[in-house]
């Protein structure tokens, strides 16, 4: 017998190894690259951050908008680049608050948590409320007299059904609808571009190159905008445990998703700005560019079929969002962060029930709340973006801040990795302070919500860093190894994972 053989056949104990991973109870290694794929592209919701977002840009923006959508790009693939520095070398379902955990310490990690579920909260609530704005458009053609805030509040409370139900029944579920939902409506979207592109004529240089000169500020701020049409990529990561192969799959998913939208963004603007310069009008005189220059070319069908595709589109965003919402809250549970209730697993369906019953009620109830105070959709969805925007970008700048300093640590530090995560964290506080400088200028009042929202936070924060100056301990809890995994462990004891 070989010395390998004899390891083999009569390993050393290896004591230090747990029992059961500390994130035990949910759906382990179940999910696979399609899945994790799907994640992330629908938290991004490529069809209707095209036609919504991009309309927002634009009223920012203005003759720069497709150079914010360039930027915003060129930065999303440089954050995704340092989140895959950590995303390489650890499983998780915290996201960047377990990210920053592993370097910064508990109260930046804290920070980074807030900021994340701030950020997949108010997304989940713009969803929602763009998927009741596009159902009502629908229902509208059949039947005009349909309108109010009544209907737009039965029609959110449906979706908070829709949204309770597959949340609860599943990763695989959510995951495959989401996906089902979004090559749907993207196939639908991509094919009215190019038609619109190719019925526009010739490239239009005017809607490539803006006319007159570039302010740093308009541009900067309409950057931000563009942003949160590619936030939520980074959503793969909360997926870690349940993910098959996640050192692998998880950063190909964040990668890719940013370029393919990116991609898909760019025809989108290119095709909105050039067809209303054709018709001699500006992007922001239709609250629903898309179906106006459907109608204007005779494609008043494909505008149906459109609609249909961004509420389609919105929905998986808001399944998606909330799914992450829930895994951080099951993390933050699992670490003493959160209330423990927060950790709770189904014993049978293996999901986080407990983030889950929390998470649901908020994001449906927020939306509704804003309605029945005489709020519209759309005007309730400028406001809400703002916070979510304001939420990932702060996440981003302190996970890319974190990188460094984790590099470091395990001494793999380069040049090049530290030099992409320093340029992240620039480019997105200048990015981030423009942008609130104008939406401050213009009056929107999202601004007041978000110093709202930062107060609140920063209390939680400030009360929970006390209790751990007390207390001190280390948070951040990730995958690791369990005894049954490894040669010379334990043997696997029925119920563990």
């Amino acid at each position: 017998m070989t010395a390998l053989e004899r390891a083999i056949d009569r390993p050393a104990p290896a004591p230090q190894f747990a029992e059961r991973s500390s994130l035990h109870g949910l759906e382990r290694r179940t999910v696979g690259l399609t899945d994790v794929i799907a994640q992330s592209v629908a938290a991004v919701a490529p069809s209707a951050a095209a036609t919504t977002v991009i309309l927002l840009v634009s009223g920012i923006a203005g003759d720069l908008t497709l150079l914010s959508v360039v930027m915003a790009a060129l930065i999303s693939l440089l954050v995704a680049r340092s989140i895959n520095e950590f995303a390489r070398r650890m499983v998780g379902t915290g996201s960047v608050y377990t990210y920053v955990a592993q370097s910064l310490g508990p109260i930046p990690s804290m920070a980074a948590g807030a900021a994340i579920l701030v950020a997949y909260v108010f997304v989940s609530v713009f969803a929602l409320l763009g998927a009741a704005h596009y159902s009502l458009m629908l229902l509208q053609r059949v039947w005009p007299d349909i309108d109010g805030a009544g209907a737009t509040t039965l029609v959110l409370l449906v979706e908070g059904v829709i949204l309770a139900i597959i949340l609860v029944r599943g990763i695989r579920l959510s995951t495959r609808l989401a996906l089902i939902a979004e090559v749907l409506s993207v196939v639908v979207i991509v094919v009215l571009l190019v038609v619109l592109v190719v019925t526009i004529g010739p490239v239009d240089l005017g809607a490539i190159v803006p006319a007159g000169g570039i302010s740093p500020t308009t541009l900067l701020a309409g950057t931000v905008l563009a942003l949160t049409a590619f936030v939520g990529f980074e959503s793969a990561t909360t997926l870690g445990v349940e993910a098959r192969s996640p050192l692998r799959s998880i950063p190909r998913a964040i990668v890719w998703t940013v370029i393919v939208t990116g991609a898909l963004y760019l025809l989108a603007a290119y095709a909105q700005i050039a067809g209303f310069r054709a018709l001699d009008l500006g992007l922001g005189s239709s609250d629903s560019p898309m179906n106006t220059l459907a109608t204007r070319h005779g494609l008043d069908g494909w505008g149906i079929a459109m609609d249909a595709g961004i509420v389609a589109s919105f929905l998986a965003c808001a399944i998606a969002s909330t799914t992450a919402c829930t895994r951080v809250l099951f993390t933050l549970g699992r670490d003493r962060v959160a209330p423990a209730f927060f950790g709770r697993t189904h014993a049978r369906l293996r999901t986080p029930i407990g983030a889950v019953v929390v998470a649901v009620p908020v994001v449906t109830l927020i939306p509704v709340a804003v309605v029945a105070c005489g709020f519209g959709a759309w005007p309730a969805m400028q406001t809400v973006i703002v916070v979510s925007a304001a939420g990932y970008i702060v996440a981003y700048a302190l996970v890319c801040l974190a990188v460094p300093v984790f590099l470091h640590r395990i001494g793999e530090l380069t040049w090049r990795a530290g030099a992409v995560a320093i340029a992240s964290v620039v480019l997105l506080s200048l990015s981030l302070a423009a942008y609130l400088a104008v939406e401050t200028a213009t009056g929107n009042p999202g601004i007041a919500v978000t110093a709202v929202v930062v107060v609140l936070a920063a209390a939680a924060v400030a009360l929970r860093a006390r209790r751990f100056r007390r207390a001190p301990r280390k948070i951040g809890v990730y995958d690791e190894p369990t005894a049954a995994q490894v040669l010379g462990g334990v043997a696997r004891e029925a119920g563990d994972d």
